[in-house]
């Protein structure tokens, strides 16, 4: 075989990567899409992989099924969520500091991509025994967890929280929650989505008096 097969070959094959790898970033941006906009169950196969411009065979190829699909994508822009919040809540003796910090990683997470966490949060309170319940409960724990160390961590700072903490976790997602749906209202277009550092301070102050009160 001559060099100019050599680098027929190679251009070939980077090319065919490039292509495959496009494929997928669409089939995954385009999913997000209509699972944000209509919800995982009215969505079909052949509606997402029409948008995508690409065909069954492909999507199955690559994900093996919807469910495979959404699977991939949750994962996908979770981590990323997730790495921001464990890196914030490394306990360091000054727990409003912390919380502010979980916080603010929060609603970085959350308001760089808020297509993707509202509909984690739709899915998590559709019905149990639906595809999109069951595929994202596992990260909800996870996320729920990590919320729950961070007071058992503080134990030292806080007291003896009675085996509270798991409910002084659950009124800490509760509060981030409830200020991203209200921040994001009925818009249509979330990209300029943001909480200011005074609000989130706001936040953790009120929080703070809650559990002192």
């Amino acid at each position: 075989m001559g060099s100019v097969d050599f680098l027929y070959t190679d251009w070939y094959t980077n090319n065919k990567e490039i292509n495959q790898m496009d494929n997928r970033e669409m089939l995954l941006d385009t999913a997000l899409s209509l699972f944000y906009e209509k919800g995982y169950d009215a969505v079909g196969v052949q509606e997402i992989v029409d948008l995508a411009g690409v065909t069954k065979p492909t999507l199955y190829y690559y994900f093996g099924s919807k469910r495979g699909l959404l699977e991939a994508l949750l994962y996908c822009y979770f981590e990323s969520i997730e790495q921001k919040l464990r890196s914030a809540a490394v306990h360091d003796a000054d727990m409003p500091q912390v919380l502010y910090r979980v916080a603010e990683a929060f609603f970085e997470g959350a308001c760089g991509n808020p297509r993707f966490y509202l509909l984690m949060l739709s899915l998590f309170y559709s019905g149990r025994k639906s595809d999109g319940f069951q595929t994202v409960y596992p990260l909800i724990q996870r996320y729920y967890r990590l919320f729950v160390h961070i007071f058992e961590e503080a134990e030292g700072e806080l007291g003896n929280m009675n085996g509270r903490q798991q409910q002084f976790a659950t009124g800490f997602i509760g509060i981030l929650h409830h200020h991203l749906m209200m921040a994001a209202g009925d818009r249509e277009d979330l990209s300029g989505l943001e909480i200011s550092g005074g609000q989130i301070y706001e936040l953790v102050r009120q929080f703070m008096y809650g559990i002192y009160s």
